[in-house]
Formats: structure tokens, C-alpha cells, sequence
């Protein structure tokens, strides 16, 4: 389960945020007496939100954006499947009609392939986009770590 959680790119990403972390910052959080555990969720966890918005948003894409695992095992008798295994068997479905159709001596012309595709797209996007506004407060906030106050 947990390979499936993280990737190495991930890893890699937050190990080096953190190491941007100054070190005097747990140097300080000793200083006063604090314990592991409180230097890390008072000090810094909340220097690393951003890099966590980041991870968390690159998981989230992944994982909306995932139809290959279930067509390898979700079988014909399951009724609730993933949105992008469902729309991914839709366009399956109209290739599948308009080639079938043009075999045939039948002119079907008004197949609105590049229309499903389209409306594919934005059902698969909008979530995400939706999500995005919520996330980005962080992603402002890590670009702004290291400026310089003036």
C-alpha cells in the first residue's frame, strides 16, 4: 500500500524542501526546551505546508487521472467504476460504432465523436480545476519562504 502512496520523485521533492529548512530554526526550538515533536509540528510543519500542498496535489492528480489499474482489474459485472475508466469506455464505445458503421453501406454522418471528447475533457478536468484554487494559497505562500522581507 504504501508504494502505491508515494513515488520517488515525491520523495525526492520533499527532501529537498526540507533541506532547505535553516537549521537554527530546531537549533532555536532546543534552545527553549522543546522536544522533537514539538519543534516539528510547531517549527516546522508550517514551513513545509507548501511542499505538502505540492505532494498532495500531485497525488491527487494521479490518482483522478488513473484508468489504466482499473481496466486491468475491474471486471464487466461491477457496476460503480471510476470516472476516467467510464469515460475512457465512451470514447472506446463511439470508435467502436463509427468504424462498425463504416464498414456498412450506411452514411452515418453525425457522430459527435470530437463533441464527446470534448465534454470527456471537461469532466475530467473540473474537479481538479476546482480543487487548484484551495491549494494555491500554499504554493504562493512556498514561493515567498526564501524572499526578502522589506
Amino acid at each position: 500500500m504504501f508504494p502505491l502512496m508515494m513515488s520517488p520523485w515525491l520523495i525526492i521533492l520533499m527532501k529537498n524542501f526540507i533541506k532547505q529548512i535553516p537549521h537554527e530554526i530546531t537549533e532555536s526550538g532546543k534552545i527553549d526546551g522543546a522536544g522533537d515533536m514539538t519543534i516539528f509540528v510547531q517549527l516546522i510543519l508550517p514551513m513545509i505546508k507548501p511542499a505538502l500542498a505540492t505532494i498532495g496535489l500531485f497525488l491527487a492528480l494521479g490518482y483522478w487521472n488513473e484508468w489504466y489499474q482499473s481496466s486491468l482489474f475491474l471486471t464487466a459485472k461491477v457496476t460503480v467504476k471510476p470516472l476516467q475508466y467510464t469515460l475512457y469506455e465512451i470514447v472506446n464505445k463511439l470508435d467502436a460504432l463509427r468504424n462498425s458503421v463504416a464498414g456498412q453501406y450506411v452514411t452515418l454522418t453525425d457522430i459527435p465523436e470530437q463533441s464527446v471528447k470534448m465534454a470527456n475533457a471537461v469532466l475530467a478536468t473540473g474537479p481538479i480545476v476546482l480543487l487548484y484554487p484551495f491549494v494555491q494559497k500554499y504554493f504562493i505562500g512556498g514561493i515567498t519562504v526564501g524572499a526578502v522581507k522589506g
